[in-house]
C-alpha cells in the first residue's frame, strides 16, 4: 500500500545518467536504468530524473524525453523527469510538444527539469541547434515561449501557435542551477529550483536564499520548491565506501582532463597513486560527493539539508558496478526509513 510522506520528512529522489562502464554497452546501461527506476519506486524514492549528455561514449543518456517514455511505462507512482533538458540545444516548441505528450500519457507524473549548459562541448551543441548563440537572453526567451506554449497563449500574425497534444495538466517545471544566476531565473519564472551540488561542490545556502527571496508565484507553483542534487556513495563498511569514493574521485579527475570514454572499475585503479596536484583537485571537489556507511551518510545528508534549507535530496550515484549502485540506494532508503511501495 502506498503511504503519503509525513510532514517534515526529507524526500529522496534519483538522478541517473545511464553510465556505460568499461567493458559494457549502451544497451546494458539503459537496461540498468530501467531496472533502477523500478527498484526506486518500490524503495519509496519520490522522483527519478535522467540527464542529457552528448559526444561521450561513457554516458548513454542523450535523449531524456525518449527514455522517460519507457521509464514512466515501467512504473506507476514515481515521478519521472529530465535532469535536465539542455534547453538551448532544442526548439522550445518541440520541447513543449514532447513534454505535453508525456504529460498526456502519464498525467501528474512528469517533471521538466531544464538547464542551459550544453551537456557536452560547444561544437556538438551548435550542431544540435544551429541557431544556438549561447546567450542568456535567448535562454530567457525560450523559457517565455515554453510557458506560452504550455498555456496555449502563443500566436503569430497568422494565428495561434499550438503545442500539441493539448493536455489538461502541465509538467512540473524545474530549473537546474549551480549558481545564483540560474536561481534568480527560477524565481522569476515561478519554477522549482534544483541545486546541482554534484557539479559545484561550493553551491550553498545563498543560492536557495536568492531563489526564495525573489520567487514569484506562477500558475505551476504558488510557493518556492527546492531540491539538492548531490553524489552519494553508501556501503555497509567504511572500507567498501572508501573504495567507491576513490573510484569516484578518480573518475571526476578524468572528466576534468576531458576523458569521457569509459568508466574503469575499482580493481583497475586500486593501486593508482594520486599526484599532489590531483589530491588538491580531490580536496577542491569534496563538496560534490557524500560517502560512507549508512549512519555516516545519513548524518551528512541531514546536516546538508538543514544547512541548505531544503527538504528534498536528489542522489546521483556513479559506480562501475550496478550491484554497488543498487546496494547504495537500498542502504540509503533503509537509513531514512523510506516507505516501501508494493
Amino acid at each position: 500500500m502506498l503511504m503519503k510522506k509525513r510532514k517534515g520528512m526529507l524526500r529522496f529522489s534519483i538522478l541517473d545518467q545511464s553510465i556505460v562502464p568499461k567493458g559494457s554497452s549502451a544497451s546494458a546501461a539503459i537496461a540498468n536504468t530501467v531496472h533502477l527506476v523500478k527498484m526506486a519506486e518500490v524503495l519509496g524514492y519520490h522522483r527519478f530524473w535522467v540527464s542529457e549528455h552528448h559526444n561521450s561514449t561513457m554516458i548513454a543518456g542523450s535523449s531524456p524525453e525518449m527514455l522517460m517514455v519507457r521509464l514512466a511505462g515501467e512504473t506507476s507512482t514515481i515521478r519521472i523527469g529530465s535532469g535536465g533538458i539542455m534547453l538551448p540545444n532544442h526548439s522550445a516548441l518541440k520541447v513543449a510538444e514532447n513534454f505535453r505528450l508525456l504529460e498526456t500519457m502519464y498525467p501528474g507524473r512528469i517533471d521538466l527539469g531544464m538547464g542551459r549548459a550544453p551537456g557536452g562541448d560547444r561544437i556538438t551543441a551548435s550542431l544540435l541547434n544551429p541557431s544556438n548563440n549561447f546567450s542568456e537572453a535567448s535562454y530567457l526567451q525560450q523559457l517565455e515561449h515554453l510557458q506560452a506554449f504550455f498555456h496555449d497563449e502563443a500566436s503569430s500574425p497568422y494565428g495561434p501557435l499550438l503545442a500539441v497534444p493539448q493536455s489538461d495538466s502541465v509538467p512540473e517545471p524545474w530549473i537546474l542551477s549551480s549558481s545564483g544566476g540560474s536561481a534568480s531565473i527560477a524565481a522569476q519564472f515561478g519554477m522549482g529550483l534544483a541545486v546541482a551540488r554534484f557539479i559545484n561542490g561550493f553551491a550553498g545556502r545563498e543560492i536557495v536564499d536568492v531563489y526564495k527571496k525573489n520567487f514569484k508565484p506562477s500558475r505551476e507553483m504558488e510557493l518556492p520548491r527546492t531540491l539538492l542534487a548531490i553524489s552519494v556513495l553508501c556501503a555497509e563498511t567504511e572500507g567498501k565506501a572508501n573504495q567507491l569514493r576513490k573510484l569516484a574521485d578518480y573518475t571526476l579527475l578524468q572528466f576534468e582532463k576531458g576523458n569521457f570514454s569509459s568508466m574503469r572499475s575499482y580493481e583497475e585503479i586500486k593501486d593508482y597513486v594520486f599526484s599532489d596536484s590531483e589530491l588538491e583537485r580531490i580536496q577542491y571537489n569534496k563538496g560534490r560527493i557524500v560517502s560512507g556507511t549508512p549512519d555516516q551518510v545519513r548524518d551528512q545528508l541531514i546536516t546538508i539539508s538543514s544547512d541548505m534549507g531544503i527538504d528534498e535530496i536528489m542522489i546521483t550515484t556513479m559506480t562501475h558496478s550496478q550491484k554497488d549502485r543498487i546496494r547504495s540506494f537500498e542502504l540509503i532508503a533503509e537509513a531514512f526509513h523510506l516507505v516501501v511501495n508494493y
